[in-house]
């Protein structure tokens, strides 16, 4: 690369094959390319996984029996030998000048052939002794060849296609070597980085990849997590800016007295965080471009009143709203409370001779009958319904709407983006309506920045006064079941309802869990024999689910049965006790969802958590509901325990977005660079101010990428 020519960018280290380093021919190309790695950019963003410290690793001689520790050794001699029922045991004896230890493999055999004599490794196990043997079990290995230095990478190695983690350092120090000459060009703007102390990028790849010590390591991920994270906000950020530039919203009129009203009516004083959430609302509603708004409430934190002073807003100024729920049971519930909610609320209307007039509210679903559903799409079509509640149904072909300005869409994760556009289009003849999505599944806030690209998000964290947390208890063992049965049969006696939830609707040869179907039948003879005991999942027909649930509501069902078709939004204030089937089977969020089904009432609510979990996991997640009723502590614990892979969703191949940066440990850069993007993109729209930073997001991120996170 001659000198003279300006530095490297990202687009031009994506242009150069791995094949025009020194020593990758078509083979190792091939190689590479197994991990994903063709182009000389794929190499330096492979980084590694953690560092050996030469000046720190332990010493043989000096390892205690039961201490866990990192030892650098060199290979003396590797023997396989036959166990009986055709298992391998291969021992494999390590020295490093101050003593040896034996490494022990079950049914590893290759690792033979892989650790040859002569060869420098890096393991990581507890010491035990065997035989008066020092040895570890099945310890971590990593092969790090004869590279130089004091700290050494580790990278991310596949056996399955021989590479090593020397072959890769090898690579990556030939990229960088060949890369000095003319340097790496740096888009990041200057203020930036001198905001935040950054290294410059040259020094940051070279920090990641051959550091002199770990605290130039440190200054080099912290640099590159930015980099990675601000690329990703400014697509995000450019993205919603360009949606409110082009898209024509309704501005409602505040002015009015409606809701006041509502709000003057409820019996209870609204939350601090209610009021707060209702202001920022109220800000995007008064403007012209569509609200994007995503509301994040934990269980019984007050979403639906905030949605309906929402609704309300665009009522009064003449527009209608649609009020869309995931299921049929949410749908129907939602419109039970939202019309107990409204009353006989009036609306203001200057027209009519006593200057108000009725506000109407809808259903509408597939169980409607015939008549009713044609009466009510009629009455839509010529603004006669305020609000309609339901499901998929209000954004078929044949609903249309007078003057659509609000919609509200209860739990985000159960609609594709297709279907949130098509409830957009509906209110294309006033504009496109103001949009506000509703989870009770709360996710960190720094990580709802990254996954709804399109949402501003607000947050409900706050509980109505009065409302006790419900006691959360893991019952381990016959007998502490049996007294949670005791404790069903006793609430119910004094009135009082009960939720008991399987994960599985029929018995499956391959997991051994409860399903729904069996325990029905068996708590129906056995634990709760005299009860009235009903049963509720997936494959019941719309209207015998419709039945069972208005007989638990009106109290002829004392015991629900069901699956997780009751997680979100079923609510029965009556019910105070919840019993959770093979616990450890569920995720965090869906145990707290289901949790919040109970304690709605002015009673104590109880959960019971049954299960034995054969997993570390399974137990932590039980441990966590026991300890915390914080939806968004519990996101935490989650988001440690199953990492960002259930917040960033399904990914496509190949993903090259975060590679370094983690929503975890690294959430105090996403709000940074969310900042810096936001700032930027406000004085410079389409990035034509800063080019190769443009460039750069659309290299990493690409259409479809950036899609995706749009969609998420």
């Amino acid at each position: 690369m001659p000198a003279g020519d300006p530095p490297l960018t990202l687009r031009d280290l994506a242009g150069i094959k791995v094949t025009q380093l020194r020593g990758v021919g078509q083979r190792i190309a091939e190689q590479l390319l197994a991990v994903e790695i063709s182009t000389v950019l794929d190499l330096i963003q492979h980084y590694p996984r953690r560092y050996l410290d030469r000046t720190r690793q332990a010493q043989i001689a000096e390892l205690l029996v039961g201490d866990e520790a990192w030892v650098l050794g060199t290979v003396r001699s590797a023997k396989t030998r036959k166990l009986r029922g055709r298992r391998t045991l291969t021992n494999v004896v390590i020295g490093d000048g101050t003593g040896k230890l034996t490494l022990t493999f079950f049914n590893q055999h290759w690792r033979e052939r892989q650790l040859k004599e002569g060869l420098e490794l890096f393991v990581h196990g507890k010491l035990t002794l065997f035989r008066g043997e020092r040895q570890m079990t099945s310890p971590v290995v990593d092969l790090i060849g004869d590279q130089p230095g004091k700290i050494v990478p580790v990278y991310p190695q596949s056996e399955k296609v021989g590479l090593t983690t020397s072959d890769l350092a090898g690579f990556i120090r030939s990229a960088l070597e060949r890369s000095r000459v003319r340097g790496f060009d740096d888009p990041v703007p200057g203020e930036v980085l001198d905001r935040f102390d950054f290294v410059d990028r040259e020094a940051a790849l070279y920090g990641i990849h051959l550091p002199e010590s770990m605290a130039e390591m440190q200054e080099a991920r912290r640099r590159l997590v930015f980099d990675e994270l601000f690329r990703v906000q400014l697509e995000l950020v450019r993205r919603k800016a360009r949606i409110e530039r082009r898209m024509s919203g309704v501005a409602h009129d505040m002015s009015g007295e409606l809701v006041d009203r509502f709000h003057a009516r409820l019996p209870f004083a609204l939350t601090d965080a209610q009021r707060r959430v209702n202001a920022e609302i109220a800000h995007d509603l008064a403007v012209e471009y569509p609200m994007h708004r995503l509301l994040q409430g934990d269980v019984g934190s007050g979403k639906t009143v905030v949605a309906v002073t929402a609704l309300l807003t665009a009522v009064e100024g003449g527009y209608q709203g649609a009020f869309m729920a995931p299921t049929e049971v949410l749908a129907e519930q939602h419109y039970l409370s939202v019309s107990d909610m409204l009353g006989d609320l009036s609306v203001p209307d200057p027209t009519s001779l006593l200057g108000d007039r009725p506000l109407r509210v809808e259903l509408l679903t597939n169980s409607v009958g015939a008549a009713a559903r044609r009466q009510v799409l009629d009455d839509l079509i010529v603004g006669q319904v305020d609000i309609v509640i339901g499901t998929h149904a209000l954004i078929q072909e044949k609903v249309q709407y007078q003057s659509l300005g609000m919609v509200v869409i209860d739990e985000q994760h159960r609609f594709g983006v297709e279907q949130r556009a098509a409830l957009r289009d509906k209110g294309e003849s006033v504009g496109v309506p103001d949009v506000l999505v509703m989870t009770a599944t709360p996710i960190p806030r720094t990580a709802a920045m990254t996954v709804y690209g399109d949402l501003d998000v607000s947050v409900l964290d706050e509980m109505p006064p009065g409302r006790s947390p419900i006691i959360t208890s893991w019952a381990e063992g016959p007998i502490a079941e049996s007294e949670v049965w005791e404790t069903v049969r006793n609430e119910v006696a004094q009135g009082r309802q009960a939720y008991v939830v399987c994960p599985l609707i029929e018995e499956s040869a391959v997991i051994e869990v409860h399903s729904v179907e069996d325990t029905y039948l068996e708590l129906q003879s056995g634990e709760l024999s005299g009860l009235r005991v009903g049963l509720l999942h997936g494959r019941v027909s719309p209207a015998e689910k419709e039945a069972t649930m208005a007989h638990f509501r009106a109290g002829t069902i004392d015991v629900l049965v069901a699956t997780t078709v009751i997680e979100v939004g079923v609510d029965v204030p009556n019910a105070t006790v919840m019993v959770v089937f093979d616990a450890d089977r569920f995720g965090i969020a869906q145990l707290h969802q289901l949790r919040g089904r109970v304690g709605r009432g002015e009673h104590q609510g109880l959960c019971y958590l049954l299960g034995d979990p054969s997993t570390n996991d399974g137990e932590a997640r039980i441990e966590a509901l026991v300890a915390s009723t914080d939806g968004f502590e519990l996101a935490e614990v989650d988001l440690e325990l199953r990492g960002e892979g259930t917040i960033m969703g399904e990914r496509q191949k190949g993903r090259n977005d975060l590679r370094l940066a983690s929503l975890r440990r690294d959430k105090e850069w996403v709000s940074l660079a969310r900042e810096v993007a936001t700032g930027i993109i406000a004085q410079d729209p389409e990035l034509t101010d800063h080019p190769e930073l443009g460039v750069e997001v659309d290299l990493i991120l690409g259409d479809n990428e950036a899609e995706f996170l749009m969609k998420s």
